[in-house]
């Protein structure tokens, strides 16, 4: 029986973690929880589960959790000591990172180091701290396996594989709700429009992610630190059906392609069960006869200039990685409190990569740093 343990076990990722652990109770055993402010879903989560830890965002939430909890014994702990806790809990033996955004780095570099191999959904986490994540999971000997469906595809397409004979990672991209909108009419792109992905469903933030597409970008990133290939040979293309959900083309110009329905629970059961596979009998097959057409097209560079940006921070390495996704999460929270308009969104933050100056990375706090400037600096340009 396989031990885990789920930081953000109540949001989209976490819960389907827990749905596919559910299905298979033979197979895993839940030990530590731990997420943000949905006390009464985690509560639930803990009288379904009896983890020996759980952890939430605040000691109100605790508070609050314990008498939810009330008589159960379980050590309910808080912020981010509660978290760190949870990713390194002995009992785990792997560690599902769920968080949204750069809140997650502390936490998955601290389950890493403490040897736990990770089932990976939080891609700031690798396009923040690339190299240290990298770094650490060699020094460990732990395994990385990716939850994005898109990672989770040129994984399994890499299986068996030496790197050596890949030309290059083929990313693809649904397009969002506004791959046919007209330009001028980005300016008027309201919260609902965005929220409104076609092919998807997912939390608010990669939701918005998805529409600029710097979702893409950030992936193009996390894929040069999964599998080692310049930007040159991490291409993306878009593909409204969702159904390729990524590909690898090889040196002798074969290209292996992983297709599925589009469902996140594929995925994160291949990488909570890896190496073996699990019987996922209650999906609805993909049916290529039923699908219809598969398309595929070059992304737009003046609807999606997250991406270009993207690519540019990759460039440049160094903080300028970090810098863009804290920029990019301060003006998303931003788009979806309506304190900054859709179109304002990658024009904000190439003025906050103009503006913030590159250097190299030596340690988390360096990360940490050149984040709280970029968001500081965000957060400035949206009250101009």
């Amino acid at each position: 029986m396989k031990r885990i343990a789920i930081l953000g076990s109540t949001g989209s990722v976490g819960a389907t973690a827990l749905e596919v652990a559910e299905r298979f109770r033979d197979r895993f055993r839940v030990v530590a929880l731990a997420a943000g402010r949905n006390v009464a879903l985690l509560a639930e989560q803990v009288k379904r589960w009896h983890p020996e830890l759980v952890s939430v965002a605040s000691e109100q939430a605790a508070a609050e959790l314990r008498a939810r909890l009330s008589p159960l014994k379980v050590e309910v702990l808080a912020g981010s000591e509660g978290t760190l806790a949870a990713a390194t809990h002995p009992a785990a033996q792997l560690v599902v990172c769920a968080m949204v955004g750069a809140l997650g780095l502390r936490p998955t570099y601290a389950a890493i180091e403490a040897g736990k191999d990770i089932a990976f959904a939080n891609k700031e986490v690798l396009v923040a701290a690339g190299q240290l994540v990298v770094e650490a999971v060699k020094r460990r000997g732990v395994r990385l396996l990716p939850v994005d469906s898109e990672h989770n595809a040129v994984f399994q397409c890499l299986e068996g594989r030496s790197t050596a004979v890949l030309k290059r990672i083929i990313l693809t991209a649904s397009g969002g709700p506004f791959r046919t909108w007209a330009l001028e009419k980005f300016h008027s792109i309201t919260v609902e429009d965005a929220l409104k992905h076609p092919t998807w469903r997912m939390g608010d933030k990669i939701t918005i992610d998805s529409a600029t597409m710097m979702n893409k970008g950030l992936e193009v990133i996390e894929a040069h630190w999964l599998f080692g290939l310049p930007a040159q040979q991490i291409s993306v293309v878009v593909h409204p059906q969702s159904i390729v959900h990524s590909m690898v083309e090889l040196i002798d110009g074969s290209i292996i392609a992983q297709m599925a329905i589009p469902d996140m629970t594929i995925p994160v059961a291949h990488a909570l069960a890896y190496p073996e596979r699990l019987p996922l009998d209650h999906l609805k097959p993909l049916s290529l006869l039923d699908c219809g057409g598969l398309t595929f097209e070059a992304p737009d560079p003046q609807r999606f200039p997250c991406l270009r940006l993207a690519y540019a921070a990759l460039e440049a390495g160094g903080v300028m990685p970090a810098c863009l996704n804290a920029a990019n999460e301060e003006l998303v929270a931003g788009f979806l409190s309506g304190r900054v308009k859709f179109a304002a969104i990658p024009h904000f933050i190439e003025a906050v990569m103009a503006r913030e100056p590159n250097r190299a990375v030596s340690c988390v706090e360096d990360l940490l740093e050149a984040d709280g400037r970029a968001r500081a600096l965000a957060r400035e340009l949206m009250a101009a």
